[in-house]
Order: structure tokens, then sequence, then C-alpha cells
């Protein structure tokens, strides 16, 4: 298996042994990144928006820049229609509060996928219990994919359509063109949860007329603490800010307040700018090597871990049977062993790997499950992280194969 060695580009495994495999989680960051990030601390710190002096000014001409980057990357028809938050959960909770409560009236119907994050599930039962709409949800088969059958719940009464790309316990693609038509053809929103996706495949908003969409930088080697929400600018404009303060403010007057044009209409308070800066640079790392090149990076990576897996009888696996429709992630258990307890054995190992529900309680529970263990690719993942990963499991099976039989 020839494949080009990523690694170096990112300073915290460059030169370790750990064998990380938590990227669905956080990936880490590469040079690119940091030292943008570096660059714009020690050159160009201050506050956007604020200052006519120079510093300011620059300040602003990079934040604006990472918004058009942005918008480019995943095809917006104008930067005005990315908002930055602070990670993809916040854009979600922003999309309940400023669209859910003010579009959503009793009887309606917000149709979400069992295979939801808990961000894009929590905050639409909150609405759901406000309004007194009801939820449904899209189930998966025995094959770990949404059947189209599912896609009858989708009727007249649903109003918005809540939906990842890409499962974080599953690794399952999502059919969006299928889901996105049907959900139009009823006069439904669409909301896409592209947080695992963004890293793994391309997602153009425009081409799959997404109403929209969210993402976290964290998760595509851009710093902690900044997320994107894409919104259709005819939408945005309609809705309420979700904060206030700040630079989202227009006038003020004792009794009145009129707000900024979007998106600075919901981006109160002195915004994270260096981590604006650093979702930029990580777009253009990522561009520069190319979802033709990363997909076909990831997927050999992919096939070799769960065809190495399969070879353990003691390992269930919890994915599809059709490797082409999934990416990302591997969720696996060891039997008669509790999850925590071959993760923490794991990182003994050197090897780094997520246990728990993955913030996909309902999932687990559709399943029969409690928890699992989750190993996650990324471009810098290689082969000898997949053989570090399947000997250290040799190595626990050892320990534990006589308490288990």
């Amino acid at each position: 298996m020839k494949m080009t060695d990523f690694r170096k580009d990112f300073p915290l495994i460059a030169n370790s042994k750990i064998a990380y495999l938590d990227s669905g989680a956080t990936a880490q960051k590469p040079f690119a990144v940091l030292e943008c990030m570096k660059n714009f601390y020690e050159k160009t710190n201050a506050n956007p928006h604020r200052g006519v002096y120079k510093l300011s000014v620059d300040a602003t001409n990079e934040y604006v820049a990472a918004r058009q980057t942005v918008a480019d990357f995943i095809g917006a028809r104008s930067m005005d229609e990315i908002v930055f938050t602070k990670n993809a959960t916040e854009s979600l909770n922003l999309l309940a509060y400023s669209y859910g409560l003010d579009n959503i009236s009793e009887g309606d119907e917000i149709i979400l996928s069992i295979m939801e994050h808990h961000s894009n599930l929590v905050p639409w039962q909150m609405v759901a219990k406000k309004k007194h709409a009801t939820l449904k949800y899209l189930y998966i088969n025995k094959n770990c994919q949404i059947d189209e059958s599912e896609l009858e719940k989708i009727t007249n009464k649903t109003k918005i359509v809540s939906i990842t790309a890409l499962s974080n316990v599953l690794g399952t693609k999502v059919d969006l063109d299928k889901i996105i038509k049907k959900a139009h053809a009823v006069g439904a929103k669409v909301i896409i949860d592209a947080c695992q996706a963004v890293a793994h495949m391309p997602i153009n908003v425009s081409d799959i007329d997404a109403d929209f969409a969210v993402f976290s930088g964290h998760k595509i080697y851009a710093p902690l603490g900044i997320g994107v929400l894409y919104g259709k600018k005819e939408l945005l404009e309609k809705m309420s800010p979700f904060m206030f303060g700040g630079d989202m403010i227009e006038y003020v007057y004792e009794n009145d307040t009129t707000f900024a044009p979007v998106p600075t209409k919901f981006e109160a308070g002195t915004q994270n700018v260096a981590g604006a800066v650093g979702l930029a640079a990580a777009i253009k790392y990522l561009q520069n090597i190319g979802y033709e090149k990363i997909c076909k990076h990831e997927q050999q990576l992919l096939e070799y871990a769960i065809t190495n897996l399969k070879k353990l009888p003691y390992i269930d696996l919890y994915c599809t049977d059709e490797l082409e429709k999934m990416a990302g992630v591997i969720s696996f258990n060891m039997k008669g062993v509790h999850p925590h307890d071959v993760s923490s054995l794991l990182d003994g190992e050197g090897v780094c790997v997520r246990s728990g529900n993955h913030c996909a309680q309902p999932l687990l529970r559709f399943m029969g499950l409690d928890s699992t263990c989750r190993a996650s690719i990324s471009i810098y993942s290689n082969k000898d992280d997949i053989d570090k990963l399947i000997e250290a499991l040799k190595k626990i099976y050892e320990k534990f194969k006589k308490y288990i039989g």
C-alpha cells in the first residue's frame, strides 16, 4: 500500500509514535495553520470593524478574506451567507432559536435521522416541545443505511429536515440529494450537519441546494473554537438575532435597537478572528492536497483497517458492508470487554481511540448498544497506525480471554 506521508505536516504527531485515531473528535493542526495564527497574533492582532487605524483595518481585511475563503470552499453564492460561530453546536442552536421557533407551529413536523449527533437533536427537541410540534426520525436498516422508503415520512406537515451528511458513529454517507429534493417538494427547509463530512468529501451547498449547513473548524485541521453557519441569504435576512451586543448593532436608542445586515447580525461581540484566519489556512491546506487524493488515501486505509479487524473473531464491527458508502470512522467492540477498558488499554499501547456513546445515544440505543470504541482516520493516518491498533487489540484480548471465554 503506497500512501503519501502527510504526518510530517502535523507537529504534534510528526515525530511521535502515537497512533492518533480520534480525528473524528478533533483533527490535529498542520504547521501551515499554526504559523498563520502565530503571524496574526504577532503582526495583525486588533479588533476588526472597530478602528480606522492600520492594525484594525488589517485585522478586518483578514477576517473578511477568511469569510470569502469559507464561502468559496462550500460553494456559497456570497460570503454574506457565511456566519462565524464558535462551533457547529452554536450554529445549530442559532438555527433552532432564530429559525425554528419562528417557523414551526403546533402540529408541524421536524424530521431528523436516528444517526444525529446530540447537537443536531436536542435543540430540535426543544423547538418541538415549545411549539407543540412532532419529531420524526429516519431509521437505518441492518446495513447502517437509510432506506428510500423512510423518506415517505417527509410529508406536507414537514417544515424542517435536519440531517447529518456523514454519521460520526457509523461512517455512513447519507444520500443528501434525495432527501433535499423530497423535503423541498413539500416546502420544507433542509439543514445539513457537515461536521464529519467536510474533512473527507466535498460539500457544495449550492449544488445540493441546502438551505442551511453547519460545521466546526477543529474537524478539518483548524483551531478549536471556530465554527460556520451557512444559510441562504434570503432566509438569514428574515431571521432574528440569536445574541445581542457588540458588532451586530446598527443603531441603539434608549428603547429600541436596529441591527447590522447579515452576516454581522449574528456575530455579537468580539469575534475569534485568529480562529477564522486559522480556518481559512486549514481550508487552503486541504485544497492544496485536493479531495481526490484525500478520498483515495482514506478509502485505502479504511478498507485496510476493516479487512484486518474482520480477521479478529472477538471484534464486533458496526458499519455498512458497502465501504464506498462510508468514510472516516469505524466503530467496534471487543466481545465481553467494556469499550472504556479497551480504550484505556489501547492508550497504554500508544493508540488513541474514542470510547463512549459519541454524543449519539438514540442511535446506539436503537442498535441495542450502550457504547462503542471508535477509530477515526484522517489524511495523516497511515498503515502503521492501523497495524498498531490491530496488534494492541490482540494483546488486550490475550489479557481478557480467560474471563470472556
